[in-house]
């Protein structure tokens, strides 16, 4: 497993890389040649579940020709040159064909074209070079597929890096890439961020392109973004991603922030059902502390005002994830794995009108999520519950749907409120346990005020209350 000797700076990043890469300090080539050994010496993570280094050096030579036949076009890419790796779920990218964590789609995947997101994710200056580990379908906190590989945390290889993008968080973490490709229906980006000490933000619903392929198949609850080590890269694939289909600027409903007093509502209770532990619960605290210092007015909040649509937000997410396996054939029921069936099995008892009450809870709790936005502009919660689960804490051995779901709504009680609502949300982390372990927070905003979460994000994220513990491949000899 890794073994780090320092405190890495909190800019060691991808902003960092590709100006290491624009000076010419290092090459295109190098710095792809520095991440693949790292996934190689790294593999015992799990963090990739296909490695294809020969694609990722025909995109670094691409980007190195580039950045000497066209210097101007080369550093307008805010991440040229960066070695990164995709999910292995959403996109897709044209050349790795995406099987979802499961052997159902091994052979079948299309990996063809290139969708809309992937295409911008590519114009961005970013080289793929393989996928990461994902659960069977994105269904779980945890990223244990049964065909494998398992994914450890680089910070506690006992632990689970999160799911769904636990494979990305990892790999991240790690430093074998500064940035990599997540999606998000349940947590899923910052679940696995939190876990590993990174910056994930689930974007406004609508913000990031869909189609042709992975698009509206959740019912619009799945937001495909990154995970990355700082808020600046957060900040720039951001911008590079959002937008309509003509261009990344061109989507009004996106605003800048504002530079006035907030009214942050601060939650920690998060119920009798799911508490969350003491550390954690300290974090969210004194992140409302220093951004009170900063002149914004902190609103206690109470879980009597969120019980009600977490709850049908959960049961929500719940019916749809079902619905949305019904797909899988017959003959792919025997290779998926026996929780992936029972969702399916599920989905296929669900009667029309079942699902039109679900769509319909999920639509109420945008209503009311809205309705908490009346007294507060900002929600800082906590993330998790508790520190990374023991891998192993969500097993798919077994049919019981809804033990699995309280598990996770134990594990990130307020995670899939921003998936159904469509709210925007980050997570970062804000100190360590005395296991060295993150202490993330979380806070969602209005539609549309992404901006402004990165902006207090930034904020928070230079109290400099956490470090990385291990440095990216090609920004150290």
């Amino acid at each position: 497993m890794l073994k780090s000797s320092k405190q890495v700076e909190p800019r060691d990043d991808a902003t960092a890389l590709a100006e290491l890469i624009d000076s010419s300090a290092l090459s295109c080539t190098d710095a792809m040649a520095a991440a693949v050994a790292a996934a190689i010496a790294h593999a015992d993570t799990g963090a990739i579940c296909r490695l294809d280094a020969d694609s990722g050096m025909e995109a670094a030579s691409a980007a190195e020709r580039e950045r000497l036949a066209d210097p101007a076009r080369f550093a307008g890419r805010p991440f040229r040159g960066v070695p990164t790796l995709a999910k292995d779920l959403g996109g897709p990218f044209a050349g790795f064909a995406v099987h979802a964590g499961s052997r159902a789609l091994a052979g079948r995947a299309d990996g063809s074209a290139d969708s809309e997101f992937a295409k911008r994710f590519r114009d961005a200056g970013l080289c793929l070079f393989g996928l990461t580990t994902s659960p069977e379908f994105g269904l779980s906190l945890t990223s244990e597929p049964l065909r494998g590989p398992i994914c450890h945390n680089p910070l506690d290889p006992t632990r689970t890096a999160g799911g769904s993008s636990g494979g990305a968080a990892a790999a991240v973490a790690s430093g074998i890439v500064s940035i990599a490709h997540a999606t998000d229906a349940g947590g899923s980006i910052r679940v696995p961020a939190a876990c590993c000490g990174l910056v994930g933000l689930k974007p406004t619903r609508g913000a990031m392109p869909g189609g042709p392929l992975f698009t509206n198949h959740l019912g619009g609850i799945a937001s495909e973004m990154a995970v990355c080590r700082s808020v600046r890269d957060t900040a720039l694939i951001f911008q590079a991603l959002r937008g309509s289909a003509k261009g990344p600027g061109a989507d009004p409903a996106v605003v800048n922030h504002r530079e006035s007093k907030l009214r942050i509502g601060l939650l920690t209770d998060t119920g009798a059902l799911h508490p969350t532990d003491d550390l954690r619960c300290e974090a969210v605290l004194a992140a409302g502390c220093l951004l009170e210092a900063g002149g914004h007015e902190i609103i206690p909040l109470g879980w009597d005002a969120f019980e009600k649509c977490t709850a049908a937000s959960q049961s929500a997410f719940g019916s749809i994830i079902s619905v949305n396996l019904t797909s899988l054939a017959d003959s792919d029921m025997e290779r998926v794995e026996p929780l992936t069936r029972a969702f399916a099995e599920r989905g296929r008892r669900m009667t029309g009108a079942r699902l039109w009450d679900a769509l319909n809870d999920a639509v109420h709790v945008s209503r009311d999520v809205w309705a908490l936005f009346d007294a507060v502009d900002i929600i800082l919660t906590p993330m998790l519950s508790c520190a990374p689960l023991a891998l192993g804490s969500f097993p798919v051995d077994h049919a019981d749907t809804e033990l699995h779901l309280d598990r996770m709504a134990a594990f990130a009680p307020t995670a899939s409120l921003a998936n159904i609502s469509g709210f925007p949300a980050i997570t970062l982390p804000f100190g360590r346990d005395p296991m060295g372990l993150p202490l993330p927070v979380q806070m969602l905003a209005p539609m549309g005020q992404d901006n402004l979460l990165l902006h207090l994000a930034a904020h928070l994220e230079a109290a400099g209350r956490w470090q990385h513990r291990f440095p990216v491949a090609g920004l150290v000899s």
